[in-house]
């Protein structure tokens, strides 16, 4: 607020240029380091801008020098050249409503898989006539490829569409609890598909919710800890390859694995066995159960156990997935892992009978095989040895429904992150990995839990792709 109080008193003494941090930025909170650097053109003397500047409380002006300007090139071109070239700014921005822009995407995806099926029939042709049908859809793929990628960027929209809510509502929450916060935001200018930002933005405030309600202690707390009255908030924002990462840290009282562990016992959410084999970092994510909360008091702002399993789901939905770190007495950091986009999406494909399905690559942990007739049992339910650990095994073909052949001797087993930790699925044959265009399902299928989404393969098969953690809970 001051930072905007200073841009206001500064504007009314003449044009400001060269506003660094840029306007929108100020108004967010996002200000690196605390300084502002601003050239303004005025009347005003020295005098004039150290006056206005004086009763803005914990506002320092640090250094005043006169600037040297130079005559730009557009003052010397005459009215007629400065107004053309304005206008030939102008015209080369054109605003483009979303929906057109979802059905470009539905249409280039429907390309790439028209595509995939002629590479696929090029394949059954005499060997001497293949090499020029094989050039030809290259180079089809390869346009078609480059469209896909320049109708992705025209949807690419800055995080910062989202996290400048942020501050008003740290703010708000701040007051409502009785917590003094700082909130700081990195990173917000790196884009992100409008599809996800538009998924993204209640799971962030969520977080937000979390980090200040039961996370932060009040300042008398904070103080017998040894730590600074005001607590701390950071949002940082990267980009990591082909993924963004998201990470919300509170340097609060931080989270207890036991107590989790306790309270998703006591709801039967899991087993005494598998909460003894779970690690800190597995038990963590026990929050996003439903119901499962060790919140100390519950307010209409968080404590009553709903709300992460959302969080958890949603991120999932498109393609990403959650993590959490924590350290009792030093806080909490929430690690949210999102692709650029939900248009295209990599797929292990396996394969159970005669069907295929696919699984996200971003949930898969990794694959080996193991004989079924010496895994270990308890209470009749296999277990894999994985990591120095032992997972619990699930027969895919028994999870979708499908009568297949009793498989004995060694099979694949895939490994896979799932809601109360990692779980083994056991299959017939790994097909291979795929980049596929993803389909979202139609009633009556969207019903049934499990189904994420459909893709088509180049030879035209469809195949499901699988939701893990629901299909388990199903």
């Amino acid at each position: 607020m001051r930072a905007f109080l200073v841009h206001k008193r500064l504007t009314g003494l003449g044009a400001l240029h060269e506003l660094r941090p840029p306007l929108e930025d100020l108004k967010a909170g996002r200000i690196p380091e605390g300084l502002i650097q601003v050239e303004l053109e005025t009347a005003e003397g020295e005098e004039g801008i150290r006056k206005a500047l004086r009763n803005v409380a914990d506002v320092e002006l640090v250094s005043l020098k006169p600037a040297v300007v130079t005559p730009a090139a557009a003052v010397s071109a005459g009215p007629a050249e400065a107004a053309r070239g304005a206008g030939d700014a102008a015209t080369r921005t054109v605003r483009v409503r979303t929906e057109l822009l979802d059905y470009f995407l539905d249409t280039v995806g429907e390309l790439l898989l028209a595509t995939a099926r002629l590479r696929e029939l090029g394949k059954v042709l005499p060997e001497n006539s293949r090499p020029p049908i094989e050039e030809g859809v290259y180079r089809l793929h390869t346009l078609v490829k480059d469209l896909h990628d320049k109708v992705m960027s025209a949807r690419m929209t800055p995080l910062s569409l989202i996290t400048d809510r942020l501050p008003r509502a740290a703010r708000d929450i701040a007051r409502r609890k009785e917590r003094e916060v700082d909130l700081v935001v990195t990173g917000a200018e790196i884009e992100l598909d409008r599809a996800i930002l538009d998924e993204l933005a209640d799971p962030l405030l969520h977080l937000l919710r979390n980090c200040i309600d039961h996370g932060l202690e009040p300042p008398q707390e904070r103080a017998a800890a040894g730590k600074g009255p005001r607590g701390r908030v950071l949002v940082s924002v990267r980009r990591e390859r082909d993924r963004v990462v998201v990470e919300m840290e509170d340097d609060g009282r931080g989270m207890d694995a036991s107590k989790l562990k306790s309270a998703a016992l006591a709801r039967g959410s899991i087993t005494a066995e598998a909460a003894a084999r779970m690690t800190d970092r597995e038990a963590f994510l026990l929050a996003c159960l439903p119901g499962v909360s060790t919140a100390r008091d519950v307010s209409e702002i968080s404590g009553r156990g709903v709300g992460m399993d959302a969080v958890k789901r949603v991120v999932e939905n498109v393609g990403g997935t959650l993590e959490i770190e924590s350290e009792l007495g030093r806080g909490t950091r929430f690690i949210l892992r999102l692709p650029l986009t939900v248009a295209v999406v990599q797929l292990l494909l396996v394969a159970v009978g005669e069907e295929v399905f696919g699984l996200p690559i971003a949930k898969v942990v990794g694959a080996l095989e193991a004989d079924g007739e010496t895994l270990y049992r308890s209470r009749e339910t296999p277990l894999l040895p994985h990591g120095g650990g032992l997972l619990p095994v699930y027969a895919l073909d028994a999870l979708v429904g499908i009568a297949a052949p009793r498989r004995e001797g060694f099979r694949p087993y895939v490994v896979m992150e799932a809601d109360a930790g990692r779980v083994a699925l056991a299959v017939d044959r790994l097909v291979g990995q795929e980049e596929a265009v993803l389909k979202p399902l139609s009633r009556p299928l969207d019903l049934l839990p499990g189904l994420s989404g459909v893709t088509i393969l180049g030879s035209g098969r469809p195949v499901f792709i699988l939701d893990v953690p629901r299909l388990l809970s199903a």
